[in-house]
């Protein structure tokens, strides 16, 4: 058994399903189902049973998936000391990063991070700042949007205002009756867009449209379906072709925050302190 095969299995307990799985660490799901027929005949156990919603975990599973995470967990523990007893930068570095911040900044970062260190190897997990509040425990450090991780030490990185963009004006003199697009996120960015609304009489939504991207948002709103709520960071190319307002409460913009992080002790790793630092250097907007 590999650790690779170990790692699977924790993913696949979590995630639910092959399919999603497959997706989530980018191989296709023949091979996702090869490689659990490949453990479970390693065992000798079926590890766990296909329902209409989601794969669960037999009796023999549970035992199996536990040892799984501890072999994964021990595998981390030494590698973190091994790396933190060299002079040399290496190991591994996990990080669970929001979609935004991953597609438009985390690129150019990780590239200069691993020209400095190459033999750091990066294991990075990109998701709804949500999802990562709720596993934040996994990972080296996290990239999130929104409210701060309470439990762990938190540097903010920057403050994205939001705005309001749209295909047809936004007139000052009559209220605005449009269907609202919205992009899956964290309770914090639904509460603050219904804070906003409660508070202006410009705009009036009519109906919702839920999609699941920041990205497939944006692209609704351009083909006029609606409007949309949409951080600066990802909304350059919009300010010059599309109508919009900044969100404002009492003369204030409101913004989205993005905060980096870290459990204290990890900070201890040359990886991770390495990677902090580099964090705290970049210019976002």
């Amino acid at each position: 058994m590999k650790i690779s095969d170990y790692e699977l299995l924790i993913q696949l307990a979590e995630i639910g399903t092959v399919r999603g799985t497959a997706k989530a660490i980018l191989i296709s799901q023949p091979a996702v189902s090869q490689r659990l027929k490949y453990i479970e005949q390693y065992f000798d156990e079926k590890i766990f049973i296909r329902t209409a919603k989601r794969l669960q975990l037999t009796p023999s599973g549970e035992m199996i998936l536990e040892h799984a995470r501890e072999v994964v967990k021990r595998e981390m523990e030494i590698k973190n000391k091994l790396a933190a007893s060299s002079n040399e930068v290496r190991g591994t570095l996990s990080i669970a990063c929001s979609t935004v911040i991953s597609q438009r900044y985390l690129p150019k970062i990780l590239a200069k991070f691993t020209k400095k260190f190459p033999k750091v190897t990066i294991d990075l997990v990109t998701g709804t700042s949500g999802d990562i509040k709720e596993d934040y425990i996994n990972y080296h450090v996290a990239i999130v949007r929104g409210e701060k991780i309470k439990d762990l030490e938190c540097l903010l990185l920057f403050e994205d205002p939001l705005y309001i963009f749209d295909t047809e004006p936004i007139m000052k003199d009559e209220v605005k009756k449009r269907p609202l697009i919205s992009f899956k996120s964290d309770d914090s960015l639904e509460e603050v867009i219904k804070h906003w609304l409660a508070n202006q009489n410009k705009i009036e939504p009519i109906q919702r449209i839920s999609v699941d991207q920041i990205e497939t948002c944006k692209q609704f709103m351009k083909q006029g379906l609606g409007m949309a709520v949409l951080p600066q960071s990802v909304s350059e190319s919009l300010f010059e072709k599309y109508h919009y307002i900044p969100l404002e409460i009492d003369g204030e913009k409101i913004s989205r925050k993005t905060w980096l992080c870290y459990q204290p002790e990890c900070k201890q790793l040359p990886q991770v302190n390495n990677f902090i630092n580099l964090m705290l250097e970049e210019t976002f907007i």
